[in-house]
This record gives C-alpha cells, structure tokens and sequence, in this order.
C-alpha cells in the first residue's frame, strides 16, 4: 500500500507497488523500492538510493543520496522501546520520542543489519551483512559484527565502481 500522503519524486520505482508499505515519508528520484520493504511517515529517503526487500525504515530515518540498503535491513527509533507506562497503561505516541538516525551518502548496509537509534552511518561507510550498528560510524570506515566494530577502512574506489561526481 502506499499512502496518498507519500512524497514520491519523478523516476522513483517500485517494483511491487501492492506489496509495499509506504506512509507519510518522502523519496528522492531515481531511488527503487524492492517488494516488502516498510517506510512509515517523517522518514526521508535520498536520490538514487536502492532499498532491497523486506527492509524497514522507521520515523526519524534519513537516509541522503546514492545508498544501497540491503535486504532485511532493520532501522529503529527508541532507545528504550515499552508497550506500557509504568501504571500499566498502553504507551500513545505522546509518551515516547523519537530518536533520529541518519544514513549519509553513498554508504552501503549489508542484508540484515539493524541499525540502533541515534547513529549517524559516515559517508561512504560499508556495514557487513548481519551486523548490529550501536554508535556513529566513522565516513569511509568498514564495520562488521554484532556489536558492529571498525574491521577496515575505504581508502577510494575502484574506477569501474566509482559513483556519479567522483
């Protein structure tokens, strides 16, 4: 389903427009929206991104241009997450806040990272399939594991892999 309220910019594809779930968020042009992939309101997708399946990008999510998310990739926004308030009564949205996390450009989430709230992921930065990311990750840097730590760094890329204004 994608919601009347969705900001889609020309050239946005969405493979499987009846298997998503998209509401209240914005995509950039040129970004592609594989099958099963969940987007909820007041995230911000970039230009020229890749969001794989079964992926989900929760409020307070901004991922900028050129980044490929993986499949399964996981994105959450509450540090301390509850169902109830202390008394017992069920949590509103008036009871929490959210905690952004952004994505900067051109950095790469391998398939079935998820990703803590609150962390910035540095421009160029590649996360391993599977790692959990629990604090900032530095720009050009290679993390991997669970919890995510730094196991190489970028230097440049290869011609053949360099990206558009490199």
């Amino acid at each position: 389903m994608i919601s009347s309220n969705v900001v889609l910019d020309e050239g946005v594809v969405i493979h499987h427009p009846d298997l998503v779930n998209l509401y209240g968020c914005s995509i950039g042009g040129g970004t592609r929206i594989g099958t099963f992939v969940e987007v909820q309101k007041n995230a911000v997708i970039g230009r020229d991104c890749k969001i794989s399946s079964h992926s989900f990008i929760c409020e307070g999510v901004t991922i900028e241009d050129g980044v490929f998310i993986g499949h399964g990739v996981m994105f959450t926004n509450d540090l301390y997450p509850r169902a109830v308030m202390p008394d017992g009564r069920l949590m509103t949205d008036g009871d929490w806040s959210v905690v952004p996390t952004r994505v900067r450009r051109h950095a790469s989430i391998g398939s079935n990272a998820t990703i803590l709230p609150g962390v910035t992921i540095g421009e160029g930065a590649l996360v391993g399939a599977g790692a959990v990311v629990t604090k900032d990750v530095p720009a050009h840097a290679i993390v991997a594991g669970v919890p995510a730590a730094l196991v190489g760094k970028l230097n440049h890329m290869p011609v053949e892999h360099a990206l558009p204004g490199e």
